[in-house]
Parts: C-alpha cells; sequence; structure tokens
C-alpha cells in the first residue's frame, strides 16, 4: 500500500481512494467477464487525465466495459454512434431558437458527459471528428465563440473496427495522438466464452447492470485524490533518460517512418506513474515503462509501407526496441 505521506489524514484519504479503485474491478466483472487488462487502461486514462481508443471486433463488450465502468465510479456515460451524416452540433451541441423568447438558447451534446463513448469513431468524416479535439484537449467545446467547459472527469472512451475499412476516415495523426492510450481488445478465450453464455443463459441483461448487482464502489473525491497520489509517484532520474531513450529508438528506427513525439514520451512516463500507484507503490521503476510502452506508443508510431509489406507490425517494433535500449539498473 502507499506510505510515506506526512500527514496523515491526507494518507488515509489516498489509501481509501487505492481500495475503492481498486474494488471497481470486482464491480465491472460483475457484468464484463475478463478484460482486466482493459479496465485498468481505462482507469489509468482516468488518472492522467486522457483519452482511450479501443479497438476490436464487434461483440467484446466495449459499450458494457464503459457502462459498467461509469456504474462502478458513480459517473454520468453518454453513448455517440459515429456515422457519414454525424454533425459536429450533434456532438458538441448548438443553439437553438426559442420562438417564445426570441432569443436562442444552446443545447448541451452529449460531449458534456463524464464519460463519453464515440463508438466507431472512424466511420464519421474528419470535421466532425476534428469537433472532439478541442474537447479531448482543452476540456472545453466553444459554441458560437464561446468556450463552454466539460464535467471533470472527462474521457473520450473512442472505438473502432479494426476489420473493415470500407466507408471509413481514418484518424490522422494529430487526432491519434491525443488519445493517451489504445487498447487492443481481443476475443475472449474458451473457459471465459464459456462463462459468457452461462450468464446469458441464467438470465443476465446487460441492459441492467443493477440486477447484475454492479453498485458504485469509488467516486470523483477518490478520483481527485489518486491524481494527487499520482503525480506525486517518485521518478529516478535515470527512469526518465529510459523513457526518453525507448521514445527516441523509435525515430531511429528503419521500420517507421514516424517515430513518438516528446508528447509520447511525457505520456508513457504519466502512464507508467499511474500503473506503479494502483500497484501500490510509490515510486516508478523501468518495468512500469514496459508494461505500459505497447498501450501508450503503439499508435503513436507509424509503418513504412515497405515494412508492412514485410509484415512488420507496430507491436513487434516496440517489442524490438524495448528488447535492446539498455535498462537503467
Amino acid at each position: 500500500m502507499i506510505s510515506d505521506h506526512p500527514n496523515p489524514e491526507t494518507s488515509a484519504r489516498v489509501d481509501d481512494a487505492h481500495a475503492a479503485l481498486a474494488a471497481v474491478r470486482g464491480e465491472v466483472a460483475k457484468a464484463v467477464v475478463g478484460q482486466d487488462g482493459a479496465v485498468t487502461s481505462l482507469l489509468i486514462a482516468l488518472l492522467c487525465g486522457g483519452h482511450v481508443l479501443l479497438e476490436g471486433v464487434p461483440g467484446v463488450a466495449k459499450t458494457l466495459l464503459v457502462r459498467s465502468l461509469a456504474a462502478a465510479l458513480d459517473l454520468d456515460t453518454k453513448r455517440v454512434q459515429f456515422t457519414p451524416d454525424l454533425m459536429p452540433g450533434d456532438v458538441t451541441g448548438s443553439l437553438i431558437y426559442d420562438a417564445r423568447t426570441a432569443e436562442f438558447s444552446f443545447r448541451e451534446g452529449p460531449v458534456f458527459t463524464n464519460l463519453l463513448l464515440a463508438d466507431e469513431i472512424n466511420r464519421t468524416p474528419p470535421k466532425t471528428q476534428a469537433s472532439l479535439l478541442e474537447a479531448m484537449e482543452e476540456r472545453q467545446v466553444s459554441v458560437d465563440g464561446i468556450p463552454r467547459l466539460l464535467p471533470d472527469p472527462f474521457l473520450v472512451i473512442a472505438t473502432q473496427n479494426p476489420i473493415e475499412y470500407e466507408g471509413t476516415y481514418p484518424l490522422p495523426e494529430a487526432q491519434l495522438d491525443r488519445f493517451l492510450l489504445k487498447v487492443l481488445l481481443d476475443v475472449p478465450p474458451r473457459e471465459q466464452e464459456i462463462e459468457v453464455l452461462a450468464r446469458h443463459a441464467a438470465g443476465f441483461d446487460p441492459r441492467n447492470l443493477a440486477a447484475a448487482g454492479v453498485r458504485a464502489v469509488a467516486g470523483v473525491a477518490d478520483l481527485t485524490a489518486a491524481r494527487t497520489a499520482v503525480r506525486s509517484v517518485t521518478t529516478r532520474p535515470e527512469l526518465l533518460a529510459y523513457a526518453v531513450d525507448v521514445c527516441r529508438a523509435t525515430r531511429q528506427s528503419p521500420s517507421l517512418q514516424l517515430g513518438v513525439s516528446p508528447r509520447g514520451a511525457t505520456a508513457l512516463l504519466a502512464t507508467a506513474k499511474a500503473w506503479a500507484w494502483l500497484n501500490g507503490r510509490d515510486f516508478a521503476t523501468p518495468d512500469d515503462v514496459k508494461a505500459l510502452a505497447p498501450s501508450t506508443l503503439r499508435h503513436r508510431v507509424q509503418l513504412r509501407p515497405e515494412a508492412e509489406l514485410e509484415g512488420v507490425t507496430a507491436e513487434s517494433v516496440l517489442a524490438n526496441i524495448l528488447a535492446t535500449v539498455p535498462v537503467p539498473r
């Protein structure tokens, strides 16, 4: 457990937050079988104030995962199905004319929530995709020149299907870089898939989380205390140099035409600190950097066409880099 806090009240508050967030996994597991890694990634994003890109085939419980997490954290959530005809105002909100008062009033869009599920974000044109950029970076949206603050916490969880490309609009590099993590959701193994069917056979209704027993075990106060604790996680100079060396190695890789930017390096440090804190430590280690490097960096690199033709993947390049960059002792 986290220790050595100078203020006993602060220490107790942090310990309570740590226990509450640990309990979140158990609540989500009441509705979602497996996907522990995805739950941890979403918690890390909340602790770091980042956003998550979920990639997986249809039917692997992406929506249920988000709804269950929101219920366990007592947060508001909304879902937007991104389609080719979706307009920016459908996401951010728009001005509506009120004939009774002869005035325009602002009607909030679904972006005004804590957890926004942007389902199949790559199926909407770039103009609508770009409407999320200000929200993701500045935590506000501007309509008619007036900035409007979003709730805190605010997390965009965008999904995309990795096997269908017809009628899609690939996310530009600038928007991909706004996502703290890219998480791959695989089809569950046989035993877990049997468990899914067993739950449904017993009457499980994914639309009724309360009946499944999912309850709020943490809240905004716990997230606030946890974020403060994560920022205080100790990092040695050697660790900072290691994170930088990993990112710089991507820029020198012959298989990549685009490496990790300095923003990516800061993201890697932030996620490593959050991972260390979730594991009960107030200091980060090179193993934390290694553990979070794939999900933090895989969407920030771009393969050369010839490397893709040879079957090289971003994951394989990152794995090779992590295996060759010297680890500090």
